[in-house]
């Protein structure tokens, strides 16, 4: 049993965590860089415990972190998403150290953090990939440029230990082919320390469908369903919704079977992410597997009822999974949206700074994964998502309804922020619809950028002050029920 969980993260997600641990009646310990000492999740854990000045230095220090949780008696550790948390030395470094790591084994992470490792073991499963090479590092610029034509153009360009979005190049003709090599070897490089690339078929415009997957120490695995992530810009996630909107019960089955086979192929456990592309003829094709809890998580709880992190944390407790394919049963639809602090009229360029008001949507199946707060002060140095707000509906327009409502109601002052273009989407009939894919956002952007300054020049600040005055209220009110 896991008396006591370092959380090896920040901001959002590590309030998420802290949370199930009180749920669990588990004590949480924070750890914290010098820019983060004001962040809530310092402020609301049991214990916490600074890990250096630099900002970014201290969540990658895998000695450090793992000398504090020797020192204050933690028998395990969450790693939470991004920084250390699909990294296999870490996981072995917990493992060595008789610390439980809230995740997948360390040679599970290896494998399935190299794509072209993972490619090969999904390929010899019998899951179906997108026709592609092994790592080109080795390959002369004239012999890669053979494998493109054989491939045929469009290609894509991946780091081999990339994700988030990082170290990816597409390639429409043989001239950009050079270039684009040199230059996602160096951001390849740059991120991950490793230059490593391959080469796949661009599949164009296509769905980006997930598969949640829960797997024991005993050998269960199963899926909750499938997260629709096509809203997107620049490879990063916009908008999750769950399930997807629009495909056929009997492919939801199909894909559903197939990301349980390939958790199987590797022998997975804890909670994880199948991660496939669907072209226009419903094919579909593993591009990669996230060995970690997803940004995205809330809206798979939100449709099947079940709690993410508590599972992640029973699982690693060594509990079995009590729960069979056939008790996962969606209902209705969820829909995430991320709020960042960017200005979405300088080309979405952070914007940090102190939050002056902040309100956030209330309202029945409304919810706000958070870390901020009224004069929280955002570091420059970190990601720019403040809040995620999830909302549940018993069908898909009605949720996209009460998306635009919850977002108008949300109220963030003093930095800039992406609510004014989240409700932009909203209102355009192919998100309406549920018919969208990839491309969404660059084929609308225009269109989206002029319904977004549209909202922001219409009495931005009165807006503002009668929806902040209004929420005030209602607080004010049910502190007097």
């Amino acid at each position: 049993m896991i008396h006591k969980i370092l959380i090896a993260n920040r901001a959002e997600i590590a309030v998420r965590v802290i949370r199930a641990c009180r749920d669990l009646h588990i004590k949480s310990v924070a750890v914290f860089t010098e820019p983060d000492k004001e962040c809530l999740h310092v402020k609301i854990a049991d214990e916490a415990y600074r890990i250096g000045t630099d900002a970014i230095r201290g969540y990658l220090d895998i000695t450090r972190i793992i000398e504090i949780a020797k020192a204050c008696k933690a028998d395990a550790i969450h790693p939470g998403y991004g920084f250390l948390s699909e990294n296999h030395e870490f996981a072995k470094a917990c493992e060595d150290a008789g610390i439980i790591f809230i995740g997948p084994k360390s040679e599970v992470i290896y494998k399935m953090g190299n794509k072209n490792i993972a490619r090969a073991l999904m390929n010899s499963n019998g899951i179906p990939i997108i026709p592609g090479t092994e790592k080109l590092n080795n390959y002369s610029l004239d012999e890669i440029k053979t494998l493109a034509l054989r491939i045929g153009y469009p290609v894509i360009l991946k780091a081999s230990a990339g994700g988030g979005g990082r170290g990816i190049r597409v390639v429409y003709k043989e001239e950009e082919l050079e270039s684009a090599l040199e230059s996602c070897k160096r951001e390849a490089f740059n991120f991950f320390k490793n230059d490593e690339i391959f080469m796949e078929k661009y599949i164009i415009n296509p769905r980006h469908i997930e598969f949640q997957i829960l797997g024991d120490n005993y050998g269960n695995i199963i899926h909750l369903c499938e997260r629709d992530c096509s809203i997107q810009r620049r490879h990063q996630k916009v908008i999750e919704i769950a399930p997807c909107p629009g495909i056929s019960d009997n492919l939801r089955k199909t894909m559903g079977v197939t990301a349980v086979a390939a958790a199987k192929a590797v022998g997975y456990t804890n909670a994880g992410t199948i991660e496939f592309l669907l072209d226009d003829y419903n094919r579909f094709y593993f591009m990669e597997m996230n060995t970690r809890i997803q940004v995205e998580h809330p809206i798979t709880e939100e449709i099947t009822g079940v709690d993410l992190i508590v599972r992640q944390i029973r699982i690693a407790g060594g509990e079995i999974l009590d729960i069979e394919q056939s008790d996962i049963k969606p209902r209705g639809f969820a829909i995430e949206a991320r709020i960042t602090a960017e200005n979405v009229w300088k080309n979405f360029i952070p914007n940090p700074g102190k939050i002056n008001e902040y309100y956030p949507a209330l309202g029945p199946s409304v919810r706000v994964d958070s870390h901020i707060y009224k004069d929280y002060i955002i570091p420059p140095s970190y990601d720019s998502l403040l809040a995620k707000l999830i909302i549940k509906a018993t069908s898909y327009d009605l949720a996209v309804n009460k998306l635009e409502r919850a977002l108008k109601e949300f109220v963030i002052d003093g930095v800039r922020t992406t609510i004014p273009f989240l409700i932009a989407i909203t209102k355009t009939r192919e998100f309406r619809r549920g018919y969208f894919d990839t491309s969404f956002i660059n084929t609308h952007m225009q269109e989206l950028l002029e319904k977004t300054e549209d909202r922001h020049q219409n009495n931005k600040e009165e807006v503002i002050a009668a929806i902040a005055a209004t929420l005030k209220k209602i607080r004010e009110e049910r502190e007097h029920i």
